[in-house]
């Protein structure tokens, strides 16, 4: 492979540049630039590596913007559409200071709920970074190399902006970045340490586990859902299906559902969910838990126990190459519940796989119901949160599905 390919800007940035054509998805504001996209692909002795900023151009040597490289499908994440926008420390403060105040017009935190997620990726236009707040404690995952290297840049910036009064920055990154980039990442705190595993969400009290837990320790992209649970769980029985952390669970019973059921393969989870129903309810003798396969416990259940039926299991498809075999799990797994509610019950079924559209989600719980030959009828269509905002320009950002549907 030839050497020096790679030109630089005027401030030292490795310069890309797409193919002819290649820039329309761009100038469109679309955050991610694909491999193929590119003229040629930084190679390791061209000076380029997994991380660095790198300034992309049109074929007619138009600079777009700056962006984090990485290896892989997805080349660079653009971080600014301005050619002439520095991304240094500034840079991080102002975009972290406007994602808070997006959350500031939605109310939170707030005396109620102190766990939100703070930033959203591409929805606050900050490419491969999340980060939850729990409390005075703020979780930062990396998805992309580039935000694993600003990690520290940007819990400097969380911990010195007003009005959220973070104290201790976590860094979770161990299982989300590409194991190809030879980053070895370790999990622990940047800032601070630990000074208190609660938070709450509308009024009610939850331990985060964000050391050994999923995701960032707790599932804040469910928040509204399972307030809406809450209102309809008054008298009913309660099924919870993948409850993980039992979120749903603690919302039925305190909205007054008449028994909850919390089910989950991993005892590990079932012993957090045990622990914040005990933080909320404690000595409630409503709920019941049990580490079982989830398809294992809907085919030996008894038919019309549960009138209230949760299914929120983890994503079936993370990538397009498995969509099929997902959306034959997703038919199966409602076609079990559907066989399983009680008439006039209520079932809320969801799928977390970005690969996965809502029309496809849609379409394979309307086969499920077919096969069931029962009425049903959909109450609501779900997504996530506001505090998960999906930026215009990147409707991939949209991953949370969900249905409420009345079967009689």
């Amino acid at each position: 492979m030839m050497k020096n390919r790679i030109t630089r800007t005027e401030n030292g940035l490795p310069l890309l540049t797409l193919r002819k054509g290649k820039e329309e998805s761009l100038d469109r504001f679309h955050p991610w630039v694909f491999s193929g996209a590119l003229t040629y692909m930084p190679q390791e002795d061209d000076e380029v590596e997994e991380g660095d900023l790198v300034a992309v151009a049109a074929a007619d040597g138009r600079i777009i913007g700056t962006g984090h490289f990485q290896i892989g499908s997805i080349a660079v994440r653009m971080l600014t559409f301005d050619a002439a926008e520095v991304v240094d420390k500034e840079f991080f403060a102002k975009r972290l200071e406007a994602a808070a105040g997006l959350r500031s017009v939605l109310g939170l935190p707030n005396a109620e709920t102190t766990a939100f997620r703070l930033v959203h990726g591409e929805g606050d236009f900050l490419p491969g970074l999340v980060v939850d707040v729990y409390g005075e404690t703020a979780v930062i995952q990396a998805h992309s190399p580039g935000m694993h290297f600003a990690r520290k840049t940007i819990a400097e910036a969380l911990t010195a902006m007003p009005g959220l009064g973070i104290k201790s920055v976590y860094y979770k990154s161990e299982t989300t970045l590409p194991y190809k980039a030879r980053l070895d990442p370790e999990n622990g705190y940047l800032i601070g340490d630990f000074i208190s595993d609660t938070a709450t969400e509308n009024g009610l009290r939850f331990r985060i586990d964000w050391l050994r837990g999923q995701k960032t320790g707790f599932f804040v992209d469910q928040r509204d859902n399972r307030a809406l649970v809450g209102r309809y769980s008054r008298g009913r029985s309660v099924l919870n299906m993948f409850c993980y952390t039992g979120g749903f669970s603690v919302y039925a019973l305190a909205g007054g559902a008449r028994s909850v059921v919390s089910v989950d393969s991993s005892a590990k989870a079932i012993s957090l969910t045990d622990a914040n129903v005990a933080l909320n309810f404690p000595g409630d003798t409503r709920h019941t838990s049990s580490a079982e396969d989830a398809f294992k416990y809907l085919d030996t259940m008894e038919k019309g126990v549960h009138d209230l039926i949760i299914l929120d299991p983890p994503a079936f498809a993370k990538h397009r190459s498995v969509l099929r075999n997902a959306l034959q799990g997703y038919r199966r797994l409602n076609a079990k519940a559907f066989d399983k509610i009680a008439p006039g019950g209520i079932l809320f079924t969801f799928s977390c796989s970005q690969a996965v559209s809502k029309e496809q989600f849609r379409l394979a719980v309307f086969s499920a119901a077919a096969q069931s030959r029962r009425r049903v009828r959909i109450l609501h269509q779900l997504t996530q949160p506001a505090d998960h905002p999906v930026n215009i320009y990147h409707p991939e950002g949209e991953y949370l599905k969900g249905l409420v549907l009345y079967v009689e």
